[in-house]
């Protein structure tokens, strides 16, 4: 993948539906939890997994080797074997296929990449270095986890619940003084336990529109 390349950051909506992993090592065992958090329906492909992943609940594991075209019916896939000989083929049997395949530390066999991720609730914060660094990703996703604690989370169902109060009225929220409020030190006062101040702020932002 050349270093110049310019991605499409997307965030995929994949609950309910079918992808599938081809690995049973420790890699794929990451990878498969993270389909589950997006509540995929996930199947396994690999003559040996970890135990962990054997005792993974709402995956179907299949024992055997990778075949051709196994990828067909599927959302997307994972290949995560550590064999490049296989995770080539389960890329190229993908783009064959229009399926969107990811391969573990291979950005080149890869139609899409898997950012670094920090979850705060529905907050989800990337840091991606486009295939070219995973340790890079992980090094900035720590540093990001030292600022962004639980008190995020808090901020954004505050704004959330005032964004749906304003929309239920009929009005947009595009264009709103939103960044005002945010940079009125809202956040210090979740911090400091002190929500019912930072709820006022937002109220009266809400008023004013509503009025």
């Amino acid at each position: 993948m050349p270093i110049d390349e310019v991605l499409y950051p997307v965030n995929l909506r994949i609950r309910g539906h079918r992808c599938l992993v081809v690995g049973g090592g420790q890699v794929a065992l990451a990878k498969t939890d993270g389909l589950l958090e997006a509540g995929a329906v996930v199947d396994v492909i690999a003559p040996e997994v970890v135990s962990e992943l054997e005792a993974r609940s709402g995956v179907t594991i299949h024992h055997r080797n990778y075949r051709s075209g196994d990828v067909v019916g599927y959302r997307l896939v994972v290949a995560a074997t550590g064999r490049a000989e296989v995770d080539g083929e389960v890329y190229r049997d993908g783009e064959a296929a229009g399926v969107w395949v990811n391969s573990a530390d291979d950005p080149d066999h890869c139609s899409f990449t898997l950012p670094s991720r920090l979850r705060q609730g529905p907050l989800l914060v990337t840091c991606s270095t486009g295939g070219h660094s995973p340790a890079l990703s992980r090094w900035l996703r720590q540093r990001l986890e030292q600022e962004i604690g639980p008190e995020y989370q808090t901020l954004l169902c505050l704004l959330s619940e005032a964004r749906e109060r304003i929309q239920k009225a009929g009005m947009h929220t595009e264009g709103l003084a939103w960044q005002d409020v945010l940079d009125s030190g809202m956040l210090e006062l979740i911090r400091s336990g002190e929500t019912g101040q930072a709820q006022a702020k937002i109220d009266q932002l809400v008023d004013n529109t509503l009025m």
